[in-house]
């Protein structure tokens, strides 16, 4: 999978236990090593779930009209009499925030209940879509404003699990608010993790409505569909999805499009055209990674999914070309304009307007690449806001940064000594594109950097650099899920 494109592997905590997943997170560092590749690991929180209880005698058919009770009272008798219609729900702070009148969906929508009536511990509920009820199937209250943390105890474990084995990412689920994510934050530095990079999955009605707080809050974001199509009506998750792209390109934050991008390939060894448009097109709005999940982490073709996927990416970042890019030259000048009115107060927008100037300059060069030399990974970032046609080199002396840049798109992260001048700088630079075979001479680099260089200095320096050319590279990242990967 690393060799077909595979740029970030993503551990689901939803499944399986530790003693599985540190397996897999050695693995995937094996095989990483052995390709000279570098490849972020994520570790995805499962969230506070809510799940029905045992049903007995189950399947139990539910017809449109029929009424039944979901109650915190496990231990009520009339739970195990099928012929009662209750069942358990044993969730009390889920049942506190439910109302009369809310709608309850259940097995990711397939089952629809309206709650009829609502006490602190029984929901009386009638049927408005059918299906069979079984047992631990998910329930989800699109309406309801749930107040019940949402980190989990099992999150917690999972977290520190994810800090003792270095993962580069932690993505929390079911993320409500700001609040949520600093929550996650706080507990990471009191595990003496002050610089873990955090994911917030955007897949609560909430979520939309309080996304600002969010995106403030989080170093990344995920369009997590799957629930997001749950919790809000299906056919607003495209509009969703564009609108949370554009507002992470703004601010330079990466973001992941995810789930069943070619999920006819969890069995088949193509995708459909309409699967093939999903990825493309989510590539058009300016997703730095698609994702993959049940098609490699059970799928029968994991590997060709992967290969799929980056074809996919690679045709729609030829075409995106045309349009999309035509107005960078203008962008940037105006963005020079605003740095320059901004006087001595020119930090960040400085920064963007340098960033976005060597995204021009290395087009009309038509140079190999753009090379920042970064400690945080700030002005690879800026320049990936750009969303140039040449590949962006980013070149770091700090294994976290280095790792990290595996999810933003079009970077390629590589790894030098520490250096302190321009001109180690650019001996580092050079030796590590020439020791990876990545340029060649008579090739043009445009490099691009903070000085003094260090973490907090903004992008400041730019320099046109004659050296080379070299193949193709992919540019949207491919995160795929490592967990029960046994086919791959």
């Amino acid at each position: 999978m690393i060799r077909a494109g595979m740029d970030v592997a993503r551990i689901n905590f939803s499944h399986g236990d530790h003693a599985t997943h540190a397996r897999n997170i050695e693995l995937i560092r094996q095989a990483a090593a052995a390709e000279n590749a570098v490849v972020a690991i994520m570790g995805d929180l499962q969230g506070p779930k809510i799940r029905l209880g045992k049903v007995v005698n189950e399947p139990i058919l539910l017809k449109i009209g029929d009424t039944l009770t979901l109650t915190t009272r496990t231990n009520d008798p009339d739970v195990a009499a099928a012929d009662k219609r209750v069942f358990p729900l044993p969730h009390p702070e889920f049942v506190r925030d439910v109302r009369a009148g809310h709608r309850l969906l259940l097995d990711d929508g397939a089952i629809e209940f309206k709650v009829l009536t609502a006490t602190s511990t029984d929901l009386v509920c009638e049927v408005v879509v059918e299906g069979e009820l079984r047992s631990r199937k998910g329930v989800s209250a699109p309406e309801s404003r749930l107040t019940l943390s949402a980190l989990t105890d099992k999150d917690r474990e999972d977290v520190k699990f994810a800090i003792e084995n270095r993962l580069d990412y932690i993505a929390m689920s079911f993320v409500r608010s700001g609040k949520d994510m600093d929550e996650l934050r706080w507990l990471c530095r009191y595990l003496n993790a002050d610089d873990v990079a955090l994911i917030a999955k955007i897949e609560k009605h909430e979520a939309i409505e309080a996304f600002d707080d969010i995106l403030r809050a989080s170093d990344g974001i995920m369009v997590a569909r799957g629930d997001l199509g749950v919790e809000t009506p299906a056919e607003e998750v495209p509009i969703h999805q564009k609108e949370i792209i554009r507002r992470c390109n703004e601010v330079g934050k990466p973001v992941i499009t995810a789930t069943q991008m070619l999920q006819s390939m969890v069995t088949n060894p193509r995708p459909t055209r309409a699967e093939a448009s999903d990825v493309a097109n989510a590539i058009f709005d300016g997703s730095d990674a698609v994702m993959l999940s049940g098609e490699t982490a059970s799928g029968r073709f994991p590997i060709i999914a992967v290969e799929t996927m980056s074809n996919i990416a690679v045709i729609a970042e030829r075409n995106y070309d045309r349009g999309a890019r035509s107005n960078r030259v203008e962008r940037a000048l105006l963005a020079l304009g605003e740095a320059r009115q901004l006087g001595s107060v020119v930090g960040e927008n400085f920064a963007v307007a340098t960033s976005r100037t060597a995204s021009v300059l290395a087009d009309v060069l038509s140079a190999r690449a753009i090379v920042t030399t970064t400690w945080t990974g700030s002005t690879a970032r800026q320049v990936a806001r750009t969303r140039p046609k040449t590949p962006i080199f980013c070149v770091t002396p700090n294994e976290t940064t280095l790792q990290r840049m595996a999810l933003v798109w079009g970077v390629l992260p590589i790894y030098v000594p520490e250096f302190s001048t321009i001109d180690e700088m650019v001996q580092s630079v050079m030796r590590a594109c020439y020791d990876q075979e990545i340029v060649e001479f008579g090739d043009v680099l445009v490099l691009i950097a903070g000085m003094p260089f260090g973490a907090g200095s903004q992008a400041n320096f730019v320099k046109i650099h004659r050296v080379g050319e070299h193949g193709e590279v992919p540019q949207t990242r491919i995160a795929a899920a490592a967990a029960n990967a046994k086919n791959s």
